[in-house]
């Protein structure tokens, strides 16, 4: 089995102690610190701009992951980079030339990544897939941490990871929402690769451990 990959939502985290959280991630066994960035619009709630996500870059020791979750990603793709970014996922149901903006992402030297929610469908990557680094399948409906998983996912998973060994891409497929240790596995069975937490690290009684069990499940 290939390696999970795990990357804990600094969403979830206490955001008077920011610098804290991102130094737990850091000494944990954590690949990647996942960074959502809400706009009100095409999500409803705001999380945080560009001073923010500079002052978690200036502590963070593990790459950043950038899942845009906003209105118009293409305006703020360089913000990104300056912030650290070594992912940037953009949502497909917003982007009118995605694959423009799939070939600016990696213009700018970054994993290239597109973010599904629940209700879309996987057939809109079959014309970008060669353009893919990362599928970021939303397991909640995108806009508030602590939601119930979507039990659908499974399913978009098995049909993503098809898609990806037609195409013979060795593509990272990462799930945001409600991920636990009781679904964990099961994601991983279906051909998940890479791991979003928020809540069920952050809220944990010792959210290092627990980034190790998701990292074995």
């Amino acid at each position: 089995m290939s390696e999970i990959l795990i990357a804990p939502s600094i969403l979830a985290a206490d955001f008077g102690n920011l610098a804290a959280a991102t130094h737990m991630i850091n000494e944990s066994q954590a690949d990647y610190i996942h960074i959502d960035i809400m706009d009100g619009n095409f999500v409803p709630n705001i999380s945080f701009g560009f001073p923010v996500t500079q002052a978690i870059c200036k502590h963070a020791k593990k790459p950043l992951d950038f899942h845009l979750m906003i209105n118009n990603p293409d305006h703020y793709l360089e913000d990104c980079v300056n912030s650290g970014a070594k992912i940037i996922t953009v949502h497909a149901e917003v982007c009118n030339h995605l694959n423009r903006t799939l070939q600016r992402i990696k213009e700018l030297g970054v994993f290239a990544g597109v973010a599904l929610n629940p209700h879309t469908s996987v057939d809109v990557l079959k014309n970008v897939i060669n353009d893919l680094d990362l599928i970021l399948i939303m397991s909640v409906n995108p806009g508030f941490g602590g939601q119930k998983f979507i039990d659908n996912t499974y399913a978009k998973v098995k049909e993503i990871k098809q898609l990806a060994d037609v195409a013979d891409k060795n593509i990272l497929i990462e799930i945001d929402g409600g991920v636990n240790g009781e679904n964990a596995p099961l994601l991983v069975k279906a051909g998940a690769n890479m791991l979003v937490a928020g809540s069920y690290v952050f809220n944990s009684i010792n959210p290092s451990q627990t980034i190790a069990n998701l990292k074995n499940p």
